[in-house]
């Protein structure tokens, strides 16, 4: 069968993250455009899923196309859920992925925490160009924070967060351990945006 190919904008700032998504959508038929310039959108909302839809109406505002976005981060539950919403931003406005790790760990040692359970949650969107959702969806995967960091691939909390599976038994591993196809096949990520680009899949012609 031959896959329709349909291009939309992708709203982020962050290369890693569009390198992720574009691969994980390449087998839908879609490809993703990351725009040089887009309006700054302020992360206030109190889920991930309102902030995507926050980032993907204001990428399609600014546009004139259908746009994607996603929220995502990690959720420790011993710390009340936290960094959550706030992960990027978990040691300040302007925080390196070390600085955010540095200060999990820091406060896992200050509350006397070891290897917590952990989640990792990602929600993707895809709007209209009117700002219309045409396709939603959530991932989530489950794991512990260990430290200290591990791993050399990834970004964010990737070095801290370890995950054991059916495809990567115990001891398990850091997602920073794997490769980009690994991470994808069993990330929170991977997960939304796999069912974005099956509902795409499922739009009628015209409807991007």
């Amino acid at each position: 069968m031959t896959v329709r190919r349909r291009r939309v904008v992708l709203a982020t700032t962050n290369r890693h993250k569009a390198r992720e998504i574009a691969s994980i959508l390449a087998p839908f038929g879609l490809e993703v455009e990351v725009p040089e310039r887009l309006p700054e959108v302020v992360e206030d909302g109190d889920t991930f899923e309102a902030n995507a839809l926050k980032k993907a109406r204001s990428a399609a505002r600014a546009t004139g196309r259908a746009a994607m976005a996603d929220d995502s981060g990690l959720v420790v539950a011993a710390l009340g859920g936290e960094p959550g919403v706030r992960s990027a931003r978990y040691a300040g406005e302007d925080a390196t992925d070390e600085a955010n790790n540095r200060k999990l760990l820091d406060e896992l040692a200050r509350r006397g925490l070891a290897d917590p359970a952990a989640a990792f949650v990602c929600h993707a969107v895809l709007v209209a160009p009117d700002g219309t959702v045409l396709a939603t969806a959530a991932g989530r995967v489950e794991g512990t924070i260990r430290g200290p960091a591990r791993g050399s691939n990834g970004f964010g909390y990737d070095p801290l967060f370890h995950h054991v599976s059916a495809r990567h038994p115990a001891p398990g591993l850091r997602f920073a351990e794997l490769s980009a196809a690994d991470k994808d096949a069993i990330s929170h990520r991977g997960r939304a945006f796999r069912a974005i680009g099956e509902a795409v899949a499922a739009l009628p012609d015209g409807a991007l």
